[in-house]
């Protein structure tokens, strides 16, 4: 199977200082084929509320536009994949990304790695880069990392686990399989805990 590869690392030019990436140690969970997604924890902003344009606007962000950069599925050992007794071995994989713009906008990756095998044979293996373009209002510059780490993937995270079911329908699987959500504030309170921890070592 091709595909297409852009790293969450690649340069980009930009007028604002490029936020460094934050790598996630990889987790283990159970194997979770619970049927279909749902999208009932997503809860967008509404941009055509009635209030006045000239009132003062709330802090929080705007999803101006929201994309795969890349997708791929694997599933090498089908149809005897499909077949297996008992639930597979799940090894997930999270690293963000965020990132400002020339424009004043910021871009958010989710990048998720899903592997899936027993002790025989792999599953599946369904790597996603979903990303989104954000405006921030309101926010003070100790609250924009916080935002973009925290709010900005709660935010994504329901379209890319619904895309990640969807593959695994389309490759054969079913009940799909069903990503259990993910702590964001917990993974960034713990990426904020071992720099700190770093920096006290140096």
């Amino acid at each position: 199977m091709r595909k297409a590869r852009r790293s969450l690392r690649e340069p980009r030019a930009s007028g604002c200082d490029a936020m460094p990436p934050v790598l996630v140690a990889r987790l283990r969970i159970p194997a979770s084929f619970n049927g279909p997604v749902s999208m009932t924890d997503v809860t967008p902003a509404d941009t055509n509320g009635s209030a006045p344009t000239n009132a003062p606007q709330a802090p929080g962000f705007r999803i101006l536009a929201q994309y795969v950069r890349d997708l791929s599925f694997e599933n090498p050992k089908a149809p005897d994949s499909l077949r297996i007794e008992g639930k597979p071995q799940i090894d997930l994989g999270v690293e963000l990304n965020a990132q400002g713009r020339p424009d004043g906008l910021f871009e958010v990756d989710v990048k998720l790695s899903i592997k899936a095998s027993t002790e025989t044979m792999p599953v599946f293996h369904v790597e996603l880069l979903y990303g989104g373009l954000f405006q921030l209002s309101g926010i003070s510059e100790a609250e924009i990392e916080p935002m973009l780490l925290i709010e900005c993937p709660r935010y994504l995270f329901p379209y890319a686990r619904e895309i990640v079911a969807r593959a695994t329908a389309d490759g054969g699987f079913y009940p799909p399989f069903m990503m259990d959500p993910i702590d964001f504030a917990g993974i960034y309170t713990a990426r904020q805990q071992q720099q700190a921890q770093t920096g006290g070592a140096a």
